[in-house]
């Protein structure tokens, strides 16, 4: 491994050498790999070695390496140090095609929707709620679990969920589940095992949430969205089983389900036998309005409600919850048992205690906090550099819409989403979350603002600014 900057890489080394900051270092650093003078493979100095050359304290570079470990842009295994990640670029995907995860792998700026700021992931606060649960956790509970969870846990998330979203159930009802898509694939499983055939969907959403309904064979008709959420109405005659909404905060279109629709939907299910299941993806952030309670608290017994700590910690937890009207509890967890699929006991341990200690609401608000002024931010920019462009769907959750105006179609989001690449920007446009393909559909784009660490996020609006013209 070569021992200094300056034998590794002259010129980057006199650049380093002016840096005096974090940000600074990393973003050299990012830069070096993006444009090839790090090339995939390449041994870097310890971040001792590196702090010593530079005049830094170690751990600032040891943070620096570890958020470009995170990011991708570096590897790091015991015994072989840190390398530059292999990078190469894959080609564009063709049109309507999403490849969030290689994006993200190869873009200097994550502005992709649907994960927070793992920078910002409270480590120390988790590691010392793991620490407390694990040394009062009792033996039989490292043993096998109901598949349900750990009881703790749910009777934890049932006093949780009452209090911050006003969710009506116990312990028994809940599921804990390793994300919500392993929360959707019981649902569809069991439904479809019980005679249903068609399950109903937003016109907009997430493809791979109607690549599992359909894995479980059963039909996924499409619901329009207008200025209300879902067309419900048009669940008549559709011959529905179940319906999946995200009457909050429709994503990614940012609208909520009505007064008037979240009636409609309780009485087609009641009227009908079918089922509502609601996704409450980003419940915990809401920044102009009151919180919206959740669907489920007005008919717990046709609503089943998943939540999870995705959004509001990281998704790397694997964690979340499915509150089951009383009906499905048995064919639910019969599903989860016979899949032979657990949740991790030790992650369960540690979300009661993160929860039971306060520590969960201090991060929820700390988060609520920082989202609202990047959210900020970035209208304040766009409306200042970008005026042609209108930004909607930011009342809640992490992500905006962003209408192009300018005629610009569906067509031609491929080429806008090209041009961002090129600027180191990894962005996804609105069509390649539609259920049906329309290339004449008015273009926008899809930007999540919780990705990029802190001290990023500033340059990755400047950048986005820069595309859009």
């Amino acid at each position: 491994m070569p021992q200094t900057w300056a034998t590794l890489a002259p010129d980057l080394y006199l650049e380093l050498r002016g840096t005096r900051r974090r940000a600074g270092l990393e973003q050299a650093l990012r830069e070096a790999v993006r444009s090839g003078r790090l090339g995939a493979g390449t041994a870097l100095p310890s971040s001792r070695a590196l702090a010593q050359e530079l005049g830094l304290a170690r751990n600032t570079v040891a943070d620096a390496y570890g958020q470009l470990i995170a990011e991708g842009w570096l590897s790091a295994r015991q015994g072989s140090g840190t390398r530059v990640a292999d990078r190469a670029t894959p080609a564009e995907p063709a049109a309507g095609v999403s490849r969030p995860s290689s994006a993200r792998r190869r873009s200097a700026y994550d502005l992709l929707p649907g994960t927070p700021d793992l920078a910002s992931f409270p480590r120390s606060l988790w590691l010392g709620a793991a620490r407390k649960a694990l040394a009062a956790a009792r033996n039989e509970e490292f043993g096998y679990q109901d598949p349900r969870g750990l009881l703790r846990l749910r009777e934890r998330l049932a006093q949780y969920l009452a209090r911050v979203r006003g969710v009506r159930t116990t312990a028994e009802r809940i599921i804990v589940c390793s994300g919500f898509a392993q929360a959707l694939h019981l649902l569809a499983t069991t439904l479809n095992g019980q005679g249903a055939r068609v399950f109903a969907v937003e016109s907009y959403g997430i493809g791979l949430h109607r690549d599992i309904i359909r894995a479980a064979g059963v039909r996924t008709p499409p619901l329009a969205i207008d200025s209300s959420g879902a067309v419900i109405d048009q669940l008549r005659g559709l011959g529905a089983g179940a319906v999946l909404l995200t009457p909050g905060h429709q994503f990614p279109l940012g609208v909520s389900l009505t007064a008037q629709r979240r009636v409609a939907a309780l009485e087609w299910a009641r009227g009908s036998g079918g089922l509502v299941v609601e996704d409450d993806y980003d419940g915990e952030f809401r920044y102009d309005r009151p919180p919206l309670g959740a669907l489920q608290s007005l008919a717990p017994d046709v609503v089943a409600y998943v939540g999870t700590a995705s959004k509001s910690l990281a998704p790397g937890l694997s964690l979340a919850w499915l509150v089951a009207p009383s009906k499905l509890v048995d064919a639910l967890v019969e599903s989860k048992r016979s899949s032979g699929a657990r949740t991790g006991v030790l992650e369960q341990l540690t979300m009661e205690e993160f929860i039971r200690s306060g520590a969960y609401d201090r991060h929820i608000r700390r988060s609520r906090l920082l989202y609202r002024q990047r959210r900020d931010l970035l209208v304040a920019r766009l409306t200042e550099r970008s005026p042609g462009v209108s930004v909607t769907g930011m009342a809640a959750g992490l992500h905006a819409v962003l209408a192009l105006g300018s005629g610009l179609r569906g067509r031609d989001e491929p080429g806008i989403r090209t041009r961002a690449h090129r600027a180191g920007l990894a962005v996804q446009g609105l069509a390649e979350f539609r259920h049906d393909p329309d290339p004449e559909a008015p273009a926008a784009l899809v930007v999540g603002y919780g990705t990029p660490p802190d001290h990023a996020f500033a340059g990755a609006v400047e950048a986005l600014c820069d595309v859009l013209g």
